[in-house]
């Protein structure tokens, strides 16, 4: 793994940088955007807006919590859903820096760059993503069909904080295993699917043309997505830790 890590080093030095905000436009205010529909079961938490369109159907909130606003089947969630493609066609088209096909991102350490799988990807444990010290630095997963991750899969950073600049680029579907912590903009073709308690830190579930299905999950944008300032502190690390004693705290009472 030091000799994956020292030879992205080049790459990383001449990589442009971007930022969640401007290559998502109004897309970046959303936690979660679902072409045909969004579902949810149990208490699902939001730390941004929520969207569909052109599909009119959103289920589940409440009891589901969205700190932010609904845009349903309108001019508003149109338009996010255009700005998201235009992202989508924007990052698949980056030169990649490394092809990992046929390996799990579970035990890698990774400095920015952009990743390619030809086909699927998988995680199984734990992905860490060196940002090296600055908040900008890019990583882009363009995977050719689905991502599916394992029950209490991870995805962390060291040496600094993602600041909305992990992107997950997929030609087909997602599916966050349940328990999953994970981290970063999903943008699919098709699908995404929260299985139980997946949580998604600094980043976003956003579909471009089929449905986005959740589970007690807890979603929070990068800060630059952050659509009220006053939310900023309840988007950092320590969301997560409060979610996961929001559900011990549940599961006790029954």
């Amino acid at each position: 793994m030091v000799r994956l890590a020292c030879g992205l080093l080049l790459f990383s030095l001449s990589a442009p940088t971007l930022n969640a905000g401007p290559i998502l436009g109004s897309a970046s205010s959303f936690a979660v955007l679902g072409a045909s529909t969004v579902t949810s079961t149990d208490l699902t938490v939001l730390w941004g807006n929520l969207g569909v369109g052109p599909g009119t159907s959103i289920t589940g909130f409440p009891p589901g919590i969205v700190h932010g606003t609904i845009y349903d089947g309108d001019a508003v969630a149109d338009q996010a859903e255009a700005d998201a493609l235009t992202a989508y066609n924007t990052l698949v088209k980056l030169p990649s820096d490394y092809n990992l096909t046929g390996e799990d991102l579970g035990g890698l350490t990774l400095l920015p760059g952009v990743y390619t799988f030809n086909s699927s990807a998988q995680l199984t444990g734990q992905l860490l993503l060196n940002m090296e010290g600055d908040c900008n630095a890019r990583f882009v997963f363009v995977i050719g069909s689905t991502l599916t991750t394992a029950s209490g899969a991870s995805v962390i950073t060291t040496n600094g904080t993602s600041c909305g600049n992990v992107y997950w680029v997929l030609g087909s579907s997602a599916t966050i295993g349940s328990t999953t912590n994970f981290l970063g903009n999903i943008l699919a073709d098709a699908s995404i699917t929260l299985n139980t308690g997946a949580n998604i830190a600094d980043g976003s579930a956003l579909a471009l043309t089929g449905a986005v299905t959740l589970d007690d999950n807890e979603i929070s944008l990068g800060l630059s997505g952050v659509p009220e300032p006053g939310t900023v502190a309840l988007v950092s690390a320590g969301l997560f830790g409060l979610g996961l004693l929001r559900r011990t705290s549940r599961k006790r009472a029954t």
